[in-house]
Formats: structure tokens, C-alpha cells, sequence
């Protein structure tokens, strides 16, 4: 078995392919290949995989780089996509503009997160064209962002073959069964009621022997404020809401906090990475030890993540800081695929009348049944008209982003723009637009 990464420089790869060495996913694949628009980043990842501690008896797949996309694909069972177009210095200029508006400059919600998928569809669909025709019966897992929207652009092109992954709804569930004293086993959801979009969802129930136990988690401050979603909302705000937010939700709940907090930083999340992994690419072609430099920096940019919702003195969790969210979700995913060892995970996929309320083409993310004929939704109640409201006003700019890159319709993606709810403002669509045109070239390019 082959799984093909492309954007195989990615600063997380070694976290897969370190989970793909030994414990649970041992022997699940051969190979894996690593491909990366930039030559030089995808080598340095692959000196980090060469170098990672493995426990006694680990049996690493073989590792390879290729600087060809056809090649790399070519034979490929699996492929797993992560890039970036326009790279950590286009996520600044997303951030940079928005904040110069007086918007969120946030990178995948907003504003900030249009702009980037109207330079991340072109070049995925590009690449979804490239997997349909090398390796046709490849299953694909996406890991580019915004996730929603651009596993949703690929369904045309890949059908029922292509899988959104993100990790912040299952470390939800995670957190907060923990806290609820009812740790689940990872691949089971018996019990949890979950729904949303990307970036923008809601538990709304752990059942375990016969109880919900969320009411009472909500209802005790302390059992709250032992993970990061309690800590992050407030214990007032989460009992008046009744339910537990997605993390990302933070940014439209607290809407004013966060642009006034982002817009007060001294620099923006974008610029922080830049600043910390300014040569770290290059080091890690030259270190004897390239293994300790990317670990130094993983943690340091975990540190960092949604520090706009954290007081000055709040410190992430070590468990989050330690991460495996992020490939243990994917590689459960790829291993049902692969063996037909049926999984359960909370996935971006096509909704096909799980949210009834929502187009057949949206893409949800909800708890899903993965087995080697695909992953298929799992049918959740209906959402509140609150949870409603929000889902199908973003599912509906996801739409309209999409379509203004397949129709090369300005109109759509100004639409967009002044219909999300972080901006709200057609005026400042307007220039958002323009500005992101100036910044990036290559979107003028898109309208017919």
C-alpha cells in the first residue's frame, strides 16, 4: 500500500509519519511518498521522518521524495493533501488586510479564510484533476484549508473518494467526555451528539449508560474549567448556551473581543510562524539533530494557537501541546478505508440529507461511519434554529466562494464577502476584495 502526501513539506507530516511507524497503524501502508510544490521543503520533512525516535521493534514504511506530482501519485492507494498556496506570507497578507478594515484577521475564518480558499480551490482542483487520472481509485484525504470548502469544491471531481479531516470537533469530544468522566475510545461515537460545519459546530450530548452526562458537566465550574472550550467560553456563557461549542466559535460569540484582541496583538498568528520558522527549513537541511530543531518548534507554534481567546497568563494543557489529534483522525479514517475496519470520526463530508435542512452537496461535519466503501454520514437531530441559522448562512458563502472560482463570477465572491457573517458589511467587501486582488495577482486572473 502507498499513501502519497502532497504537500508532503508540511510542518506536520513527521507527526504522521511517526504514527504510521509503530502502535496502531504499524504495517497499515509501504510507502510513503512525499511531494511538495517546494523541492527543498519536502526534503527537509523527509530528514525529520529519517530522524524521529521510534520505540524498539518500530517498522517504519520506506520513505521517498518525489518532485513530480504524476510520479508521486502514480500507484498511490491513499493520497493525503496539505498545502498552502501562497504560503505563510499570503496567510499574513489575509491577515493584514482584514485587520486593516477592521474585521478578524484570522486565517480560516472570515474574511481571511475567503481569501484563502479562493487561492486554495484552483490549485486543488488542479490536483484533484492530476489524482482522478493517475491513480482513479485512490481514497482522499483533505487537509487543506478552509477544509469545508475545499473538500466540498473537490466532490465534483472525486465524488464519494474524498474526506475532509480536522481535528478540532473530535479533541471537543475528547476534552470533554474526559471531563465528563466517560472517556471514549478513539473510532467509537456511541452517544455523542455532535453537528456543524468546519470551523463551526456544536456538542450537544454525551450519553453513556442510560444519561446525558453534558447537563451536568455544564453545570459544575470546576469539571469546566479543566479543558480548554470551558476555559475559553466562560462557565456563564456555556450554561446560557446549553451546549459545547466548537472552539472556532469563539470567534463569532466573542466576535468584538477577538478583532479587538487580534487587531491589538503586536503581530499576527501569520507573522509569529514566520518569525519562529523564518530559517527553520533551511536548519533543518543542516542539523545534525533535525529531529530536535522541528520538535522545539512544533511545540513552540502549539503554544501559540488561538492565543487570542486566552488570557496573557493561560497556558495551554500538555496533552494539547503534545498533539495526535491531528493524524490519529486521519490515519483511523485511512485504515478503515484500507482494511474495512469500520470507524466512527467526526468528518467534513457530503451531507446527502443528514442536516435536512442543508443542500445534498453541502459539506457537514458530523459524526461519520467509515468503512472500505467510503465514509457515510450518520444521522444527527435536527440543529436549533440558532445552530441552523449560522450553519446555512456559512454553508451559503461557501457556495458562492466555490462557484465564483468554477464560473470565474467576481459577483459570487463579492457576495461572499459581504454576506459572511464576520464582515456584514458591503462596503467593506468591496475593499476586502480589491485589497486581497492587489495582494495576490493570480485572483483577477479567475474572472471571466
Amino acid at each position: 500500500m502507498k499513501l502519497a502526501v502532497i504537500g508532503g513539506g508540511g510542518f506536520r507530516v513527521p507527526l504522521i509519519y511517526r504514527a504510521l511507524c509503530s502502535g496502531a497503524f504499524a504495517s497499515l501502508v509501504d510507502e510513503v511518498c512525499l511531494y511538495d510544490a517546494d523541492h527543498s521543503r519536502s526534503a527537509a520533512i523527509a530528514r525529520v521522518a529519517a530522524d524521529l525516535p521510534l520505540p524498539e521493534g518500530a517498522r517504519p514504511p520506506r520513505l521517498t521524495v518525489n518532485d513530480r506530482l504524476e510520479e508521486a501519485l502514480a500507484g498511490a492507494d491513499v493520497v493525503f493533501v496539505a498545502i498552502r498556496p501562497g504560503g505563510a506570507a499570503g496567510r499574513v497578507l489575509d491577515e493584514r488586510a482584514a485587520i486593516a478594515e477592521g474585521v478578524l484577521g484570522q486565517e480560516t475564518v472570515g474574511a481571511g479564510g475567503l481569501s484563502y480558499a479562493l487561492r486554495s480551490i484552483p490549485e486543488m482542483l488542479t490536483i484533484g484533476e492530476s489524482i482522478r487520472t493517475t491513480c482513479p481509485e485512490a481514497w482522499v484525504i483533505n487537509f487543506t484549508n478552509p477544509a469545508g470548502i475545499i473538500t466540498r469544491a473537490l466532490q465534483p471531481v472525486l465524488g464519494g473518494r474524498v474526506i475532509g479531516i480536522c481535528d478540532s470537533a473530535s479533541g471537543l469530544v475528547r476534552r470533554a467526555s474526559l471531563a465528563a468522566g466517560a472517556p471514549l475510545p478513539f473510532g467509537t461515537l456511541t452517544g455523542v451528539d455532535y453537528v456543524g460545519l468546519n470551523h463551526l459546530g456544536w456538542l450537544r450530548g454525551l450519553k453513556y449508560d442510560g444519561g446525558d452526562l453534558l447537563p451536568a458537566l455544564l453545570a459544575d465550574p470546576a469539571r469546566l474549567a479543566s479543558f480548554e472550550e470551558g476555559r475559553v467560553f466562560g462557565v456563564p456563557f456555556l450554561q446560557m448556551l446549553g451546549v459545547l461549542p466548537n472552539e472556532y466559535l469563539f470567534y463569532y460569540y466573542f466576535h468584538a473581543e477577538a478583532r479587538r484582541s487580534v487587531a491589538a496583538a503586536a503581530e499576527t498568528r501569520g507573522e509569529s510562524l514566520v518569525r519562529q520558522q523564518a530559517d527553520l527549513y533551511p536548519s533543518l537541511l543542516a542539523a545534525e539533530e533535525p529531529f530536535t530543531v522541528w520538535e522545539s518548534a512544533r511545540r513552540a507554534r502549539e503554544e501559540g494557537y488561538l492565543a487570542e481567546a486566552r488570557t496573557a497568563e493561560e497556558t495551554r494543557d500538555e496533552a494539547d501541546l503534545a498533539g495526535g489529534g491531528y493524524e490519529q483522525v486521519a490515519l483511523t479514517a485511512m485504515r478503515a478505508l484500507l482494511r474495512d475496519e469500520p470507524a466512527e470520526l467526526i468528518l467534513n463530508v457530503r451531507n446527502d440529507g443528514a442536516v435536512l435542512q442543508l443542500p445534498a452537496d453541502a459539506v457537514v461535519e458530523i459524526p461519520a461511519r467509515v468503512t472500505g466503501r467510503g465514509a457515510e454520514a450518520l444521522a444527527v437531530r435536527a440543529p436549533t434554529p440558532h445552530q441552523l441559522g449560522l450553519m446555512s448562512l456559512v454553508s451559503g458563502v461557501e457556495q458562492d466562494v466555490i462557484a465564483a472560482v468554477v464560473h470565474g463570477d467576481r459577483a459570487l465572491a463579492l457576495r461572499a464577502f459581504a454576506l459572511h457573517p464576520l464582515i456584514d458589511s458591503g462596503h467593506t467587501a468591496q475593499r476586502l476584495l480589491r485589497g486581497y486582488e492587489k495582494a495576490f495577482p493570480g485572483l483577477p486572473g479567475l474572472w471571466r
